[in-house]
């Protein structure tokens, strides 16, 4: 009969794995779905109802297009993990672990580059220049605004204290950013957080997207064929 003294220790519960952060742009998802469905309703009647070649021309163009608005509209996400960043665009895959990463960078476009220099762009977090200029314009509005109630609150008395107190709420949140900028915020944060993190160590790796490239190059080879044969 075993002891007490030697009964084995029980087993320690395992640290939560912790799910990836997904970003992904809401109205590439909208506008790639109705445009596939679209395509595949028009491609589907024609191989159905098509006669001579053009059942033929449909197929090729389907398997040319559908993988292209694929690529360009679902495809794109970018995953945000505690050791790693795997960024999907239309055709390549980069994973790239935090440690890595030497800087995330906002401009006409969002990209990421590594300790090497090269350089990746984040196709699933597209830059809205019209988005970020309303939101600097409200960021200006609410600075103008906070300036204005300091103003009245500074001249004393009773009312003007009344008056900066009841003014406040929204505008004291902070700063207003853009929606794709306050994600670069926070895959930012991230890197300063993770970067050094021995789990976040490695090498870069990026492979094409062969699911999207030989589906894609097979229909355009297809139709360039039947146009050639006339």
């Amino acid at each position: 009969m075993t002891t007490p003294e030697h009964q084995p220790p029980a087993p320690q519960p395992s640290a939560p794995v912790s799910k990836d952060r997904i970003y992904r742009s809401p109205m590439g998802l909208v506008g790639g779905l109705l445009l596939l469905a679209i395509v595949v309703w028009l491609g589907i009647d024609a191989l159905v109802a098509g006669e001579g070649r053009t059942p033929w021309l449909a197929l090729a163009t389907l398997l040319l297009v559908v993988p292209l608005i694929a690529a360009f509209t679902i495809r794109p996400a970018v995953f945000a993990g505690q050791d790693r960043l795997r960024v999907r665009n239309p055709f390549r895959v980069v994973v790239l672990p935090w440690g890595q990463v030497e800087r995330l960078r906002s401009g006409y476009s969002n990209e990421v580059f590594d300790k090497a220099g090269t350089k990746f762009q984040l196709w699933a977090i597209p830059v809205s220049l019209r988005a970020r200029g309303k939101a600097a314009r409200r960021e200006a509005r609410a600075t103008a605004e906070k300036e204005g109630r300091a103003g009245r609150g500074g001249r004393g008395g009773w009312a003007g204290g009344m008056g900066g107190g009841l003014t406040g709420g929204a505008l004291d949140d902070g700063p207003t950013r853009a929606e794709t900028d306050r994600v670069m915020d926070e895959l930012r944060a991230i890197l300063e957080a993770r970067g050094k993190a021995a789990t976040a160590q490695g090498e870069v790796n990026a492979r094409w997207a062969y699911e999207i490239v030989v589906p894609a190059l097979a229909g355009a080879v297809l139709l360039a064929v039947l146009l050639a044969v006339g």
